[in-house]
Order: structure tokens, then C-alpha cells, then sequence
């Protein structure tokens, strides 16, 4: 069993402040958020009790043990009965779960996660191409061949396919952005799983990631920008149909 620090419970609830009356669950959730990703708790510190945090922030009991329940949820704290709850992971390991709990606390729909995806893609590819390296770039080829080679099996096509953007997104060389990403893809998975539905539909895909690769592989930031937000227009329209349903 892990050491942990010593009692740190009067800093932090020192550095959290009171929030206003009937403040909702969601608004402490952040708060306490922006107190883990600060870099100032190590991982493995034991929080205060539900009733300093309560007490501290102005709010109810419920409040609390409701947002840490959910904090729980996404890997953040560790609630251990009888002994307490603990901070989980560095500020870096945590942020990916804090973007989640952002974008999913915030209630955007379909249609704003489509466009934060095609965003964030795009600027992927012109990084890729700005910045890549022949081993990564190959990866890259690897998977696109992979997915011509699977288009009578799209279950091996799709999984080909992610394993493109994944190995753009190493070359892109940008980890807070891939993180972002990979956040959204998550929350759009539901959709995305079964986003390419027939041959024809495989194939369109295809030739759109082929022409991504060729502006990348070619060193063309513009072209590979222009060329994913081809493939984005045509992927989000194929999830917003099938988000409808």
C-alpha cells in the first residue's frame, strides 16, 4: 500500500474559498478540479472530510460527496471507506479526465462536438505535415494500407482507421492537443463505432485519408488541412445522420 503525505487538509481547503448559495454539484466538481490540476497537491494526499470541504466552499454535504462520487467516477480521487479520499495522479495524468468532465458537465450537443472534432483534426494533419518524421509517417502509411486491405471487413477497416488518426496525432507532436481529441472522440464513440456502414461509405474513406496522406507525407501543411477537412465534412455527416436515428 502506497505511503501517503502527511495532513494537508488545512492548505487545502485554505486555498479553495466559499462559493455562492444553491451553487449546482457541477460548480463544486470544478472548483475542486481546479484546486488537483494546480500541481500544488501530490498525488496520493488525503483530501479533507466531506464536512471541512462542505463547510469550506459554503455548500451542503450532499454537494460534495456527490461531486467527489463523480470525481470517483472519471479517476480523479480515490474514495476509500473508513480511511478517506485521495488525490489519484499528477496534474498532467489527471488533465485528460478534466477535459472530459468538462465537455460532458457542459452539456454540448452532437453538432459542437462534431465541430470541435473536425477543428482539432484538421490542425492535426497541418501539424503532421509541418512536423513529422518518416518513422511516424510511417505508421501512418501502415495504417492506411491496413485499411485498404480491409474494406470487405469493416470492423478491421474502422479499427485501421482510428489507428491512422492515432499514429497523425503522434506525428503531430502535440500531446495536449491529442489529448483533447481523444476526449472528444470518446464522448462521440457511440456514433463513431458505427460510422462507416458499407462498402461504399469504406471506400470514400479510403481515398479521403489516401489524399491526407499524400499532402503529409509530401510536407504540405495547407494541403493536409484542406484534405481533412474534406474528410471531416463527409465523417460528420455520416455521425449526425446516425446521432438522429
Amino acid at each position: 500500500m502506497p505511503s501517503y503525505p502527511g495532513n494537508r487538509s488545512a492548505e487545502i481547503t485554505a486555498a479553495l474559498g466559499s462559493l455562492p448559495a444553491g451553487t449546482p454539484v457541477s460548480e463544486v466538481a470544478r472548483r475542486l478540479l481546479d484546486l488537483f490540476t494546480g500541481g500544488s497537491i501530490a498525488p496520493g494526499t488525503r483530501l479533507p472530510p466531506e464536512r471541512q470541504l462542505a463547510s469550506t466552499l459554503a455548500v451542503g454535504r450532499s454537494a460534495v460527496r456527490e461531486a467527489l462520487a463523480a470525481l470517483e467516477i472519471l479517476g480523479i480521487v480515490d474514495v476509500r471507506p473508513g480511511s478517506g479520499t485521495y488525490l489519484r495522479g499528477t496534474a498532467s495524468e489527471l488533465l485528460p479526465e478534466t477535459l472530459r468532465w468538462g465537455l460532458l458537465i457542459g452539456e454540448k450537443s452532437t453538432a459542437e462536438l462534431l465541430e470541435l472534432r473536425s477543428g482539432l483534426e484538421i490542425y492535426v494533419a497541418r501539424l503532421a505535415a509541418a512536423r513529422g518524421q518518416s518513422t511516424e509517417l510511417g505508421v501512418v502509411g501502415a495504417s492506411l494500407e491496413r485499411m485498404r486491405a480491409s474494406l470487405d471487413s469493416l470492423a478491421d477497416f474502422a479499427r485501421a482507421d482510428l489507428d491512422f488518426h492515432h499514429a497523425l496525432g503522434r506525428a503531430a507532436g502535440n500531446g495536449l492537443l491529442v489529448d483533447q481529441l481523444n476526449v472528444v472522440r470518446s464522448l462521440l464513440q457511440v456514433y463513431a463505432d458505427r460510422a462507416v456502414h458499407s462498402g461504399e461509405a469504406a471506400r470514400i474513406a479510403l481515398e479521403e485519408h489516401d489524399a491526407v496522406y499524400v499532402a503529409v507525407r509530401a510536407g504540405d501543411p495547407d494541403a493536409a488541412a484542406s484534405a481533412m477537412a474534406v474528410h471531416m465534412a463527409t465523417a460528420s455527416a455520416r455521425l449526425s445522420a446516425d446521432a438522429a436515428v
